[in-house]
C-alpha cells in the first residue's frame, strides 16, 4: 500500500485531502506564498497524528502542521510535504475555575478559549485580532503576543503544559499544570516558538486569569512618542500596573483607515500625529464599582493623569470610552490593522521589537535610512506600544527582490544598534531566513542546529524554516 492508502487507512479516507481539495490549504491568508502539498491529512486525536508522523517518515516525505493559517511569515508553505491539520482536534478537554486553568487541544479557535473563559468568570489573556480564525497549536508554534503582552506576557509565559508529537512519531507528555517544576530541563519551551520545526503540539495547559470587572478605556492625541511613554508610566503608577493595553497608531494609520474603513470614524476631528489607546482593567471591586455620582473609580483615575498631562501640554485632546460600545469601536480602529494593508503592494512587512524608549528613535533613523534607499517609498506602523513591539511594513517604489531584501536589512541594521530584534512575534517561517542568517548569534544558530539534529535526525518535520 502505498503513503495515501495508508494514510486513509489511519485518519478515515474523507481526512486525506488530494488535488483541488487541498488548495485553500497551500495558499496563506495574504496571498504571498503557494504551495502544493502532496495531501493534507486531518486526524482526530493524538494518536492518529502520531500515526501520520510514523508513515511519513517511513516513507522519508516532508510533515508540516497547520491550524488556522492566519501567519504571516510563510510558516506552512510546502511543495509535496504532507500537511497535518489540526482543525478536527479541537475539543477543550478540562477547564479548571479554581485552578484558573484549561486543557485545550491545538486546534481549538482562540475565541473558544475566551468564551469558555468567560462562561466561568475567567478571561484567556491571549487576545489579538485574528482570534477568531487563528488556533491555539498556531498562536504556540510561534510564541504570538497580541495587545495584553504588557500586563499578562506572550503565549510562552501562559502555557504551563504541553503535549507533542515527535518527529520519528513518539508522543511527549509534558502536560503539566504546576506552576513549579524544576524536573530538568524545561522542554516545552524548546516546541513553543519553534514553528513545527521540532515536533507538532497536539493539546497544551494554559493559564486563566480573573475575568476583569471594570476596563478604563481611551484614544489619546499625543504630541510624541516620548511623551505618550509618560502617560504609561504614570497610569502604571496610579493603578499599581493596570494597564493591559498601549497601542501607538501614527497619523498614516488613521489616514489609511479613513479609506479602507470610514465606517470605523475618527477619535478625533483633526488626526493627530500620534494616537494612542490606553486600556486599564481591574478585578477589584472597589475600583470597577461606580460611586454616587455614577463614576467608575479606575475611569476616574484615567481621567485625572489625563487632565493633569492635558494641563501639562504633554497631550492635545483624549476620549474616554463611555460604555462598551465606544470601547469596542476603539478597538475595532486598532484592529483593523492587517485589513488595511490588504491590497498594499509591494510591501516588505517588518516585525520588530525595540526597548520601549527607544521607539521613537527607530522610527527616526530609520525613516531617514530608508529616503535615501529609496527616495518616494512609504510605510505604515502600528505599535504594541507598551512592550516595544512595532509592525513596521515598507511601501518600496518598485518591486524588486534586490530592493526589498535591501529594506529589510536597512531595518534590521537599526534594530541591531538599539538593541533589539528583528523578529517580535510573527515568527521565522520563509520570511526571515535571510534575517536569521544575517543577524542571529553564529553560536546560537549552531545550538539551534544540534537541537533540531537530536530530535529531528531525518529533517522531515517541517524543513526549510526557521533555521537558514
Amino acid at each position: 500500500m502505498d503513503l495515501l492508502g495508508e494514510l486513509r487507512v489511519a485518519v478515515g479516507a474523507g481526512h486525506v485531502l488530494t488535488g483541488e481539495d487541498c488548495a485553500r490549504y497551500g495558499r496563506d491568508w495574504m496571498g504571498h506564498y503557494h504551495g502544493t502539498p502532496l495531501a493534507v491529512v486531518r486526524p482526530l486525536d493524538t494518536e492518529q497524528v502520531a500515526a501520520c508522523v510514523r508513515l511519513a517518515a517511513a516513507a522519508g516525505v516532508a510533515v508540516v502542521p497547520v491550524g488556522g493559517n492566519t501567519g504571516l511569515v510563510g510558516g506552512t508553505m510546502t511543495d509535496q510535504g504532507l500537511m497535518i491539520s489540526l482543525e478536527r482536534m479541537n475539543r477543550i478537554r478540562d477547564l479548571r475555575p479554581e485552578a484558573k486553568l484549561v486543557v485545550a487541544e491545538a486546534g481549538v479557535i482562540l475565541q473558544r478559549l475566551h468564551e469558555a473563559a468567560e462562561a466561568e468568570g475567567l478571561y484567556f489573556p491571549l487576545w489579538f485580532g485574528a482570534r477568531g480564525s487563528a488556533f491555539l497549536g498556531g498562536a504556540l508554534s510561534t510564541n504570538a503576543g497580541g495587545s495584553n503582552v504588557l500586563r499578562y506576557g506572550s503565549t510562552r509565559g501562559l502555557c504551563l503544559g504541553l503535549e507533542v508529537v515527535l518527529p520519528d512519531g513518539r508522543v511527549l507528555n509534558l502536560m503539566s499544570a504546576l506552576h513549579k517544576d524544576n524536573a530538568g530541563y524545561d522542554l516545552k519551551q524548546l516546541f513553543i516558538g519553534a514553528e513545527g520545526t521540532l515536533g507538532i503540539i497536539t493539546a497544551a495547559v494554559m493559564k486563566l486569569v480573573p475575568a476583569p470587572l471594570a476596563y478604563a478605556t481611551a484614544s489619546v492625541a499625543a504630541r510624541s512618542l516620548p511623551q505618550a511613554l509618560q502617560l504609561l508610566n504614570r497610569m502604571q503608577a496610579a493603578t499599581g500596573g493596570r494597564v493591559e493595553a498601549f497601542e501607538y497608531m501614527p497619523a498614516s494609520f488613521l489616514t489609511r483607515l479613513q479609506v479602507v474603513r470610514p465606517d470605523l470614524g475618527l477619535p478625533f476631528a483633526e488626526i493627530p500625529p500620534v494616537t494612542i489607546l490606553i486600556e486599564a482593567a481591574t478585578t477589584v471591586a472597589d475600583e470597577a464599582t461606580p460611586g454616587p455620582d455614577g463614576a467608575v473609580p479606575l475611569t476616574t483615575q484615567l481621567e485625572t493623569v489625563l487632565a493633569g498631562m492635558l494641563e501639562e501640554g504633554l497631550i492635545d485632546d483624549a476620549v474616554i470610552a463611555q460604555n462598551e460600545a465606544q470601547r469596542r469601536r476603539m478597538w475595532e480602529r486598532r484592529e483593523a490593522a492587517a485589513e488595511i494593508m490588504v491590497g498594499l503592494e509591494p510591501v516588505v512587512d517588518c516585525d520588530v521589537c525595540v526597548p520601549v524608549d527607544r521607539v521613537d528613535s527607530f522610527l527616526a533613523l530609520t525613516n531617514a535610512r530608508l529616503a535615501v534607499l529609496d527616495p518616494g517609498c512609504g510605510t505604515q506602523v502600528v505599535a504594541h506600544l507598551g512592550d516595544g513591539n512595532l509592525h513596521f511594513s515598507v511601501l518600496p517604489t518598485r518591486d524588486d527582490a534586490a530592493l526589498k531584501d535591501a529594506v529589510m536589512e536597512a531595518v534590521e541594521d537599526v534594530v541591531q544598534e538599539l538593541g533589539g530584534s528583528f523578529s517580535a512575534e510573527h515568527g521565522i517561517g520563509l520570511s526571515k531566513l535571510p534575517s536569521m542568517r544575517r543577524r542571529k548569534d553564529p553560536v546560537a544558530l549552531g545550538v539551534m542546529r544540534a537541537v533540531k539534529a537530536a530530535l529531528d535526525p531525518k529533517g522531515v518535520m517541517n524543513p526549510g524554516k526557521v533555521i537558514p
